[in-house]
């Protein structure tokens, strides 16, 4: 009994203490969205294939041929349903600011399934299969970013037509989305091993008890 109450209390410990304001902000959403976008288009960055465009007239005139690199093409393909990616997302509790927010299973979670595959009961007050869904974080986030996505439309594009010498998160988030006090989770940046190993060890002594 007492290894489940505390591995559950671990993993809550970081849930409770930001609960009344950990909705995914304005800086978070467009910092993963310009992720996102920018990872679906380095994705087709390379195709060597041209477009044909227009619509072949009477008089014989041939239609016009564009590269798909930099055809309008690409961006609605780069585009279209980019915020469904956020819900492959989870929340990384363990993890300060927008860091919170990555791909694949926290570590926090990894340990809490490693405890029930060695036969601990831990209750979450979910049934097991419903661990991996979105959190409400991320289906917020998901939200909020078609919603940014709407809005700064005309902002993406001009960016892709006539700006791709910024980054995309400059042109984006600093100089359209964000006002000059929320800016502060693009600082943040993932430190990788030495961030982990730290995670490892909070988590391990969760696990030997």
């Amino acid at each position: 009994m007492k290894r489940i109450i505390l591995a559950v209390f671990y993993f809550y410990a970081f849930v409770e203490a930001d609960n009344d304001s950990r909705l995914p902000n304005k800086c978070e959403v467009c910092k993963f969205l310009t992720v996102e976008l920018r990872d679906a288009l380095q994705r087709s960055g390379r195709s060597k294939e041209v477009l044909e465009v227009g619509d072949v007239l009477d008089t014989g005139m041939r239609r016009r041929k564009i590269k798909y690199n930099t055809s309008e093409t690409r961006l609605m393909e780069a585009v279209d349903n980019i915020c469904e990616r956020i819900l492959q997302y989870s929340v990384h509790a363990e993890r300060p600011g927008s860091l919170r927010y990555a791909k694949g299973s926290s570590q926090t979670m990894t340990t809490l399934k490693n405890l029930v595959h060695k036969g601990v009961k831990v209750d979450l007050g979910l049934p097991y299969e419903l661990w991996d869904e979105p959190s409400l974080e991320v289906t917020d986030m998901k939200k909020q970013c078609e919603t940014m996505l709407e809005q700064y439309e005309e902002v993406v594009e001009d960016w892709y037509f006539h700006h791709q010498d910024h980054e995309l998160e400059d042109f984006l988030c600093r100089s359209h989305v964000l006002g000059a006090s929320e800016k502060e989770c693009l600082q943040e940046v993932w430190k990788g091993a030495e961030e982990v190993a730290s995670d490892g060890r909070k988590m391990h002594d969760v696990g030997e008890l």
